[in-house]
């Protein structure tokens, strides 16, 4: 018998068996005890976390002979039939190579007929994203209301690519990325189970590699079974990976805790003699420092089988919690900014000699405090300045953006560069609001939304009629989530529908054609692009002419 890898032998074959969807699993469980079954679902996720087998389980308890259940038997032939990939009235349809519009149109010809075997007709159309605009325009009616017997499960990577349209006549579930000891404990379990012995370093070794895929990590643990001879050993799995031990970061941090620029420096010529990553080093930088906050703060947290357990927590005692925020941040900002120095290279080694530059002293070390900073007296009081909460409300229109709010310097003073997010203040520039929030797939209706008018509590807009498909409940409750968390209160949304609305979308799409238009009035009014023409006949090429600065 032909081996089977892991990835395919251990997928879960019913909802109590899948890892780490505990959300999606349990909405899915309750509308189907309630028979609440909607005719369109789309799983969001990156690769490997589960959208594919919850496709499966989803159609095996739609068409499991003994009736619509959460709880799939297993045995029936419509059950072994959709794990087997041979049930006709389950179909999997990989929409990056079938995209177009005749595939779509066959596929709809194929959803009137009535099911073969099953209770419903069911398509899963994996990575839907990539279909055509064409085939997506085919499919939406069909989608909008489907017949009675077919059921469509949409998976996608890239939900930002899907339709609007398309989006809201789905059930959407967002399949979250799995947790690093989530892969650990399913790992220990199945190698459990085949008898493969392992090191618990390497299960972290090979988790961290995964990135949050159980897919990945299975297939890494495949390969590692096969590198190490039926076993699982540290030293195997780095080599296996090329995993390039981390020892470098701890040297830099010594260095920097050392006052040691020469050595800083060198260190950083070994990385580039390595080809290391500079961009990449300063991301594993900051992870490295948010497990030594974690270890200075909750040292038992820290696994006992973590590879760097010892020096951890031995870093976590030498480096002061003020120094260790001032890295994190120096390392953030780094990170930002490291496509704008003159080479990769430059611009590492500055963020580390700036982290030097601002490393306390240890006289000044030892001067800073234990306790909590004293509160000011009245009088000191009365002249700080204090943020300032909108307790107002505005009662006229708002007619035009206000100015934009300045982005905070990147000071190093770290008392500057962090705020309580809990008293963020209003100005009425809700385009400018916009690039603060954290909105997700909220983003078109906030885009697409004029502010009227607002107070402490309540923000009034308009939307054009053309977009009123993004005034579903849950893009609302999204944006209402995201201007919560901004703001630390619960913001209501009103909406209204309106002709014509000067939205931060129609503002932007204002500016691109004004600074189209000037780049094409430059080119065609320069002096040496007319001599061109009238001396050569030359031409200029059709939509060839790009603003420098695009909006």
């Amino acid at each position: 018998m032909s081996y089977q890898v892991l990835a395919r032998k251990w997928r879960p074959k019913s909802f109590e068996t899948l890892v780490g969807q505990d959300h999606v699993v349990r909405a899915l469980t309750n509308a189907l005890e309630q028979n609440r079954l909607h005719h369109a679902y789309l799983f969001t996720g990156t690769r490997g976390v589960g959208k594919t087998t919850l496709a499966r389980i989803l159609a095996k308890s739609l068409n499991c002979e003994t009736g619509i259940t959460a709880k799939p038997c297993g045995v029936c032939n419509a059950c072994v039939g959709i794990d087997d990939d041979r049930f006709i009235d389950y179909l999997e349809i990989n929409a990056a190579s079938t995209r177009g519009i005749d595939d779509v149109r066959s596929l709809l010809e194929q959803a009137t007929y009535a099911p073969t075997l099953g209770r419903f007709k069911i398509f899963m159309l994996d990575e839907v994203h990539q279909l055509t605009k064409e085939a997506f325009n085919a499919l939406l009616k069909t989608l909008e209301e489907p017949p009675s017997h077919v059921k469509f499960i949409l998976g996608t990577t890239d939900p930002q690519k899907v339709p609007v349209t398309v989006l809201s006549r789905c059930l959407q579930f967002n399949l979250r990325q799995m947790a690093g000891t989530s892969i650990i404990s399913h790992l220990q379990n199945i190698l459990g189970q085949e008898n493969i012995p392992y090191e618990p370093t390497a299960l972290h070794l090979i988790s961290r590699a995964a990135a949050g895929s159980m897919r990945d990590a299975l297939s890494l643990t495949d390969q590692a079974i096969a590198y190490g001879g039926q076993t699982v050993n540290e030293s195997e799995v780095r080599s296996m990976l090329g995993a390039i031990d981390q020892s470098y970061l701890y040297q830099l941090i010594d260095a920097l805790l050392a006052n040691d620029g020469a050595g800083i420096i060198a260190q950083a010529k070994s990385m580039e003699e390595r080809s290391l990553s500079f961009e990449a080093a300063l991301n594993d930088l900051a992870q490295l420092l948010h497990q030594i906050a974690v270890a200075q703060t909750v040292p038992d947290s820290v696994a006992d089988d973590l590879p760097e357990r010892t020096l951890l927590l031995g870093l976590a005692q030498r480096i002061s919690p003020e120094t260790l925020q001032l890295y994190y941040q120096i390392a953030l900002l780094g990170r930002r900014d490291i496509g704008l120095a003159p080479d990769e290279f430059a611009g590492f080694t500055m963020s580390l000699l700036r982290m030097l530059a601002f490393t306390p002293s240890e006289g000044e070390a030892k001067k800073l405090p234990n306790k909590p900073l004293a509160q000011p007296n009245k009088a000191q009081a009365d002249t700080l300045v204090k943020p300032q909460i909108l307790s107002q409300p505005i009662e006229k229109p708002i007619d035009k953006p206000a100015e934009p709010v300045l982005q905070q310097s990147d000071s190093l003073q770290t008392d500057e560069m962090i705020e309580n997010e809990s008293n963020q203040s209003f100005n009425g520039n809700w385009r400018g609001l916009l690039d603060q929030l954290k909105l997700g797939l909220a983003r078109n209706l906030a885009l697409n939304s004029a502010l009227l008018s607002y107070d402490e509590n309540t923000m009034r807009f308009a939307i054009q009629d053309k977009d009123k498909a993004l005034l579903s409940p849950m893009y609302q409750d999204k944006l209402s989530s995201a201007l919560q968390q901004h703001f630390g209160r619960k913001i209501r949304l009103e909406f209204s529908v309106e002709g014509s609305a000067n939205t931060p979308a129609k503002q932007v799409a204002q500016e691109k054609a004004h600074a189209q238009a000037n780049a094409e009035s430059s080119i065609e009014d320069d002096s040496f692009v007319q001599a061109l023409i009238n001396d050569f006949g030359a031409s200029i090429i059709p939509n060839s002419i790009k603003p420098i600065k695009p909006i």
